[in-house]
């Protein structure tokens, strides 16, 4: 197949299948390799962001999707009469930040630096697929262990976890030092 026959066949494979699609899958499918495809999605990518259509191509980690153009949100809910999801609550939104951040991760983790119980948040989180099992560690009990999944970096519009904004640098550090140097100046 030429070049452009090519990207065809990668666009109608990811209208097609309206999930991810890893780029090894997309290499597979059509007899090329990896960077191939790698290169034929980002170029799909930039073709579709240029002209602003309704529908982007999203990169997930080492896949792709088709999706919708979050402005467009409105009109596609009322056209396929789907409720707004409600928002996440405060409680999930730390355990999320702290699995996201620290992952993988167990739930006793996660208790330990909430200080409370988050059985209940953890399963909601998984029944959002914002969160899923990631195995088990090797300690007594097996416990398990919880990570993102590839439906949490479509909510946040991230491709990759290193997209996550840097966490907020501990002020109180800094307030003691300046409050030292400012206090041992002077004897009396």
């Amino acid at each position: 197949m030429n070049e452009k026959k090519l990207k065809s066949a990668a666009e109608a494979i990811l209208f097609a299948c309206g999930t991810p699609v890893e780029t090894e899958r997309i290499a597979q499918t059509l007899a090329i390799g990896t960077d191939k495809a790698e290169e034929l999605c980002m170029q799909l990518k930039e073709e579709y962001a240029k002209r602003e259509s309704g529908i982007r191509i999203v990169r997930l980690g080492k896949s792709f999707q088709m999706c919708t153009e979050e402005e467009y949100a409105d009109p596609i809910r009322t056209i396929m009469d789907i409720r707004r999801n409600t928002p996440l609550s405060q409680a999930a939104s730390e355990v999320l930040a702290v699995i996201a951040y620290n992952q993988p991760v167990t739930k006793a983790f996660v208790e330990q630096i909430r200080g409370v119980d988050c059985s209940g948040v953890v399963a909601s989180l998984i029944s959002r697929q914002l969160i899923e099992e990631k195995g088990r560690l090797e300690l007594p009990g097996r416990p398990l262990v919880y990570g993102t999944t590839e439906h949490f970096l479509r909510c946040f519009n991230i491709s990759s976890l290193d997209e996550l904004p840097p966490l907020p640098v501990d002020d109180e550090d800094s307030d003691d030092a300046s409050a030292n140097e400012s206090d041992g100046g002077e004897e009396n």
